[in-house]
């Protein structure tokens, strides 16, 4: 597979993005969080995902440079609708704005409804932890075929409904719990058809509700589903999401009609540790259960016990010393989709060119 360093990935991305119509802080918003997603090991949220966005604007289902919508701002309650926005950039401002009222009133609930895509719901999370803030979200997908089937059920009817949640450290995220109700994200099997390889066990079931470890249907027939992680427990948690991101943050749901799209809404909660008590003795606990974790034997076959967000972490210092491997019908498909706005294969290849050091 072709490696690129990080800024060739985001001089390309960048590129795409201001062709697609986004201003120049729109397009270095989506790069970087794109390029991010992929140095965290997380290819399913990466660059993968441009040709998706190509076409969400071609359907008119993306709307670069869209204006949020503040529907309520009630103290410490903020709803704001991002109209189909970018999502990098729609949801990043909103928990901007989270953040701001929790160093205010100690805390934020953001309601946060109806934006494109927002990919990774980590990249929010270290924004808030940067912060000194904790955070959680729960987050749902709509506006396009249901992905997820639940406990017990032979045919999706969910998407991939994140949740995530982080508490602050000296260098971003202490601790960060970032992940799909499903198995594997949508996005992995994606990548997992792209190279022609089989997903794991107890990832899908195909169209009659058995298992398999082919992600053509998925991908290609739109058939089958993923399963959700954890059986009844992860089912649950997926449920919760759809309930807290449509029902109460007032997002799209997946009961809706659907446009092809992809619309993600969150309800997300912003608290300022500082309000809580002493910052320097919270963050010895935090470390104290760290470690009171890693302390515990490794089983067989694992090295060491880690903590979530870890791997992220590792992920990123080996991919930006080494490079990002993107596969070659991804490639593909990004420059397919870079030619569909009129970037020329010189122009593309001098974004690349300009920034392979």
């Amino acid at each position: 597979m072709p490696t690129f360093p990080p800024n060739a990935l985001y001089a390309v991305t960048h590129l795409i993005a201001r062709r697609m119509g986004s201003d120049d802080a729109e397009a270095n918003e989506v790069a970087d969080h794109l390029v991010r997603a992929n140095l965290a090991g997380h290819d399913s949220h990466g660059v993968g995902m441009l040709p998706t966005y190509v076409r969400l604007l071609q359907e008119n289902l993306l709307v670069p440079n869209q204006s949020a919508d503040t529907v309520l701002d009630a103290g410490a309650l903020l709803v704001i609708d991002a109209r189909r926005g970018y999502g990098q950039r729609m949801a990043a401002d909103a928990v901007r704005r989270a953040i701001d009222r929790a160093k205010e009133m100690g805390a934020c609930v953001l309601a946060f409804r109806n934006a494109s895509h927002i990919g990774r719901i980590g990249t929010y999370a270290e924004l808030a932890t940067a912060a000194g803030c904790a955070f959680t979200a729960f987050v749902n997908v709509a506006d396009h075929h249901d992905v997820q089937a639940t406990y017990a059920a032979a045919e999706p009817r969910l998407g991939t409904n994140p949740f995530c949640a982080a508490v602050p450290g000296p260098d971003g995220p202490a601790v960060m719990l970032d992940m799909a109700t499903t198995t594997i994200a949508a996005g992995k099997a994606r990548v997992a058809y792209n190279k022609g390889v089989a997903v794991a066990d107890g990832c899908l079931i195909d169209a009659d509700g058995n298992a398999t470890n082919d992600p053509t249907g998925l991908i290609r027939d739109h058939t089958g589903a993923l399963r959700a992680f954890g059986t009844h427990k992860g089912s649950g948690l997926a449920v919760m999401c759809e309930i807290m991101a449509a029902a109460v943050a007032g997002g799209q749901g997946a009961f809706d009609e659907a446009k092809g799209g992809i619309l993600n809404s969150m309800l997300a909660t912003v608290i300022d540790l500082s309000k809580l008590g002493d910052p320097v003795l919270i963050a010895a606990d935090i470390q104290a259960v760290k470690t009171h974790v890693k302390s515990a034997r490794s089983a067989p076959g694992f090295d060491e016990v880690l903590v979530p967000g870890e791997p992220e972490k590792r992920y990123a210092a080996k991919r930006s010393e080494q490079g990002i491997e993107v596969d070659d019908t991804t490639w593909r498909d990004i420059r397919a989709a870079a030619e569909m706005l009129g970037i020329t294969p010189a122009e593309f290849e001098q974004a690349i060119g300009a920034n392979q050091t």
